[in-house]
């Protein structure tokens, strides 16, 4: 596939953002030319960083290129100071419809071992900043496990969430049934895991996988506008808020609440919590400077 060009990006809108978000253009000095991602960035003050996936033909399949591609978009957003948050999306008729079968038929096990394949998918769930995604169609296999990489996902109502890889033959192999078994319980986790069974946007929000429902027009807007709040708040403290969360998740209630206070402390250290309740003793908005 072609890679998209620079004029495309410049043109300051991806296809499925409505017209009343402002886009912003990457300045040329920060804008690389991506094969199967558009970069843009969004929000009143240009501080949200929207990644598209871009593989139209393929329904968004994660092809290893394309992982690289957003590897490379993820970090140059969190080098950005200005951006506060990034929201991940794809088309209208798939956010990714899975990893990318062609690519990975014809490898065999000692292969996979040795290069310690899809590893490098970590890199979004490892992601400092606040991560949104905003998912409309299929996300299905590694589309549903990077959708649940982020730290939010807001679901179209045309949205469809799976873990079909027992019909293939194998399991899932980035995070889906950690993670989905986090997000949904196990039984639930294991109805789809181990029949491929899809669930819609209305049941992922009844089971808890994402926490908003929106018209499939809106999602990616709804999505930027709940970036753009995020990212006016303390990039530091948001930073840090985030890492208890994640923490929490992986160790006990008593490690996780030790952890937190300890992180609470910190903040003691930064201007921002001083400029915070300041602020609301004044009764005025508060002016972070993300120190």
């Amino acid at each position: 596939m072609a890679a998209f060009r620079v004029t495309r990006a410049l043109a300051g809108t991806c296809s499925n953002l409505a017209p009343n978000v402002r886009m912003f253009s990457l300045g040329c000095k920060n804008l690389q030319e991506f094969q199967y991602i558009i970069t843009e960035k969004a929000g009143e003050n240009g501080n949200v960083g929207v990644v598209k996936l871009n593989r139209p033909k393929a329904l968004n399949a994660l092809c290893d290129d394309l992982m690289k591609d957003l590897v490379k978009g993820l970090d140059m957003f969190e080098d950005d100071k200005s951006v506060g948050a990034i929201v991940l999306t794809g088309s209208e008729r798939a956010f990714a419809a899975g990893a990318d079968i062609r690519e990975m038929q014809g490898l065999d096990c000692s292969r996979v071992l040795s290069g310690n394949f899809l590893t490098h998918w970590n890199r979004l769930a490892n992601c400092k900043k606040p991560t949104i995604a905003a998912v409309n169609g299929f996300a299905l296999g590694g589309g549903c496990e990077i959708a649940m990489m982020c730290d939010i996902i807001y679901a179209g109502e045309n949205a469809k969430f799976g873990q079909p890889e027992i019909l293939l033959g194998t399991i899932p192999g980035a995070g889906g049934t950690q993670r989905l078994a986090r997000a949904v319980g196990k039984s639930k986790c294991m109805e789809m895991v181990l029949t491929g069974d899809k669930i819609s946007a209305n049941e992922a929000l009844q089971f808890g996988l994402v926490s908003k429902v929106c018209p499939v027009k809106e999602v990616v807007n709804e999505a930027i506008k709940l970036a753009t709040k995020i990212a006016s708040n303390s990039k530091l403290i948001t930073q840090l808020c985030k890492e208890a969360v994640n923490t929490g998740y992986e160790v006990s209630l008593s490690e996780g609440i030790h952890f937190e206070k300890r992180i609470f402390h910190a903040t003691f250290a930064t201007n921002d919590r001083r400029e915070g309740m300041t602020a609301f003793l004044e009764k005025r908005t508060p002016e972070f400077t993300d120190s």
